[in-house]
C-alpha cells in the first residue's frame, strides 16, 4: 500500500497544538501561548505542500542520515572509506543530496497528543552503508513542551546522527526578526571550524570569546559579531554540559521572546545555533517573507564531522545497538 503524504495534528494537555507531516516527518505549525495566553506560531513554514517541497526544504524536518556537515563528504568506517555527495562547498550537508527531509515517513502510532513515524533508508541511500530504519516520535506534554524522540537500529555498521532543524521566532512566525530575543547556552566550550565550516578538531573554551553565552545575551548584541559569518550571523556548535552518563534530558540552553521562554532539553552532546543566515526571501504562511535572522535554529545534535574526529562523540552505529536521543522544547510564558 502506497504511503500518502498527511497532515496529523496534535493537541496538547494545557493548550499547545502542533501540524505535524510525514513529508519529512515536519513541523509545520507550532501554537503556543504568550504571557497574556495569546496564542502564535513560533516556527516558520509554508501554506501549501508545493512550497514545503520547493523553497526552505529543511524548515522544521528531521535530519539524517548525518545531521550538519562531513568534510569533502568522506568518513572511514572499519577501514573502508566512503565518499559522499557533496552538496554544500566542499562538504556533504545534513544527509546528501535528498536526505530524510524530502522523504515520505509512514506513520506507525499516533494519538491525541503524539506521533510516531518510521522511515527506512536502504543500503547504499546517498551512499551511506547499511539498510537503517528510523523512528521519531513528536508528543506534545502536559508541561507545555514538544518532545521528539529518534530511534533507530542497522543491519550494517554505519553512520548516523539525527536533529530536528526547527526554525523558531517566539514572537510569532510573521515577525521580522529574532534580533530581540534573549539567548543562554549551557556550555562551556565550542568546536571552531575551518574555512569549509567543518570542525578543525579542537575543542576550545568559550570563555572570552563571542561564544560565550553562558549568561543570557540578546541576540542582536553578538550576531554582528566579526566571529561569526559577516552580515549573516550564528552558525556554530557548543559542546554541551554533560553531567549524566544515562539517556536522560538535560539543559542545554534557553531562549526567551515574544512572552514566551522555550527551555531545550535533550540527550545530545552538541547544540548547534543558527539564525537562519542563509534563508532565502520567500512568503511564509503568515504573509512575511522570510530572511536571514527571520528565526533561531537550536539543533541538538551529534558534533558537525563527528565521524572524522577520534575525540568527538561516537558516530558509529552496528547491528545488535539500538540508537536513542531525546529533544525537548519546553515552553513557559514567564
Amino acid at each position: 500500500m502506497k504511503t500518502k503524504i498527511q497532515l496529523i495534528r496534535l493537541r496538547g494537555p494545557k493548550g499547545m497544538q502542533a501540524d505535524i507531516t510525514n513529508y519529512g516527518a515536519k513541523i509545520v505549525s507550532l501554537i503556543v501561548p504568550d504571557q497574556e495566553d495569546r496564542k502564535a506560531d513560533v516556527v516558520l513554514g509554508f501554506s501549501t505542500l508545493e512550497e514545503w517541497q520547493q523553497k526552505e526544504t529543511y524548515f522544521n524536518a528531521v535530519i539524517g542520515r548525518y545531521a550538519n556537515r562531513i568534510k569533502d563528504g568522506r568518513f572511514t568506517l572499519d577501514g573502508k572509506e566512503y565518499q559522499l555527495p557533496i552538496n554544500n562547498g566542499t562538504n556533504s550537508l545534513h544527509g546528501g543530496m535528498s536526505g530524510f527531509n524530502e522523504k515520505l515517513w509512514e506513520v506507525t502510532a499516533r494519538d491525541t497528543h503524539g506521533v510516531t513515524l518510521h522511515y527506512r533508508a536502504k543500503d547504499g541511500e546517498e551512499c551511506y552503508p547499511g539498510t537503517l530504519d528510523v523512528y521519531v516520535t513528536y508528543r506534545l506534554t502536559s508541561d507545555n513542551a514538544l518532545s521528539i524522540s529518534f530511534a533507530a537500529k542497522t543491519d550494517q555498521p554505519t553512520i548516523v546522527g539525527f536533529t530536528n532543524h526547527a526554525y523558531f521566532n517566539l514572537n510569532g512566525e510573521t515577525s521580522p526578526s529574532v534580533r530581540d530575543h534573549v539567548l543562554q547556552v549551557f556550555a562551556d566550550a565550542y568546536t571552531p571550524f575551518d574555512e569549509t565550516a567543518c570542525p578543525t578538531g579542537e575543542i576550545v573554551p568559550v570563555e572570552g570569546t563571542p561564544m560565550d553565552f553562558r549568561e543570557p545575551v540578546r541576540v542582536g548584541d553578538r550576531i554582528d559579531d566579526p566571529f561569526f559569518a559577516p552580515g549573516r550571523g550564528i552558525d556554530n556548535n557548543w559542546v554541551l554540559r554533560k553531567t549524566k552518563k544515562d539517556k536522560v534530558p538535560e539543559l542545554a540552553a534557553i531562549v526567551r521572546g515574544g512572552g514566551r521562554t522555550m527551555e531545550v532539553w535533550t540527550t545530545m552532546p552538541g547544540l548547534q545555533v543558527y539564525t537562519g543566515n542563509w534563508v532565502e526571501e520567500n512568503v511564509g504562511k503568515g504573509g512575511t517573507k522570510y530572511c536571514p535572522q527571520n528565526s533561531i535554529c537550536l539543533e541538538a545534535q551529534n558534533f558537525p564531522d563527528a565521524p572524522n574526529h577520534t575525540n568527538f562523540p561516537n558516530a558509529v552505529l552496528r547491528p545488535g545497538e539500538i540508537y536513542e536521543e531525546k529533544t525537548v522544547y519546553k515552553f513557559t510564558n514567564d
